[in-house]
């Protein structure tokens, strides 16, 4: 196996049939197999295999999901792509700057490179579950790309960094993405069980989303950290005075705040 072997395309609601045949040429030409596809556009593999000339075997091999949450279930790292910043969120780096980070990280398990929708990109429940936010250089003027054009210039980028010789990595595991939500879940569930949040939820919850990616939190650090929060919910529970139990998860505006 190779470090590429580690990387998945993922397209959120891709739009269009032809966009993910040319999607599929761009990641035979370099040398990606793993598409997974979120939501997207009725097609049929002859649609595809129109642009994607003999790539009879990445097709076939299409996954296909009914929500962008197990599409991304395991994946230890998740990329996102975007033109712009958005707010609560820092594009880290352009691709070429983090590409070698990302083979790096990718020795050690599986790199999700998330693209969003051909209309609006990826919307914000997306990014949410985005570790890094990277993007591609382009003419400020007109900085938007064609679907299929971002895909091949970000694998471009990741194959040149994989070419000089094999990755090694003394890392350990990162957490999957489905360990990450769990203790997301448990951890806001515990903060509303002691009153924490003042006005915007969200808000502190994408916080601590940010800090946890920020952080490649290894399995058993998620596995204390949920035990924490879990222990919080018992002691919670078992309070005279406390709430006596978890509110819902709420779903307050997006908006950036600085209040907890």
């Amino acid at each position: 196996m190779t470090p590429l072997d580690q990387f998945i395309v993922v397209l959120d609601h891709p739009e269009n049939p032809t966009n993910i045949g040319a999607v599929v040429r761009a990641m035979k030409n370099m040398g990606f197999r793993r598409l997974r596809l979120v939501e997207p556009a009725p097609y049929t593999n002859e649609d595809l295999l129109r642009l994607a000339h003999r790539c009879d075997d990445l097709v076939a091999q299409i996954e296909v999901f009914g929500e962008l949450e197990t599409a991304l279930a395991d994946a230890q790292l998740v990329v996102g792509t975007a033109a712009i910043a958005h707010a609560g969120l820092r594009i880290t780096q352009d691709v070429r700057g983090l590409a070698a980070e990302l083979v790096q990280r990718a020795a050690g398990g599986a790199v999700a490179l998330l693209f969003g929708a051909e209309t609006n990109g990826l919307e914000r429940a997306a990014l949410d579950r985005c570790h890094l936010l990277a993007a591609l250089p382009a003419n400020p003027e007109y900085p938007a790309l064609n679907l299929a054009q971002a895909v091949l210039l970000f694998l471009h980028e990741i194959r040149l960094a994989a070419l000089p010789s094999p990755v090694t990595s003394t890392l350990s595991p990162a957490a999957t993405q489905a360990q990450l939500e769990q203790l997301f879940a448990v951890s806001e569930e515990a903060l509303h069980a002691i009153d924490f949040f003042r006005y915007n939820p969200a808000a502190v919850m994408r916080s601590l989303r940010q800090l946890a990616y920020r952080a490649a939190l290894q399995p058993d650090e998620v596995a204390l950290l949920l035990a924490i929060a879990r222990r919080i919910l018992r002691i919670a529970h078992q309070t005279p005075h406390g709430k006596g139990h978890a509110s819902p998860v709420a779903h307050s505006p997006v908006t950036p705040t600085s209040d907890i």
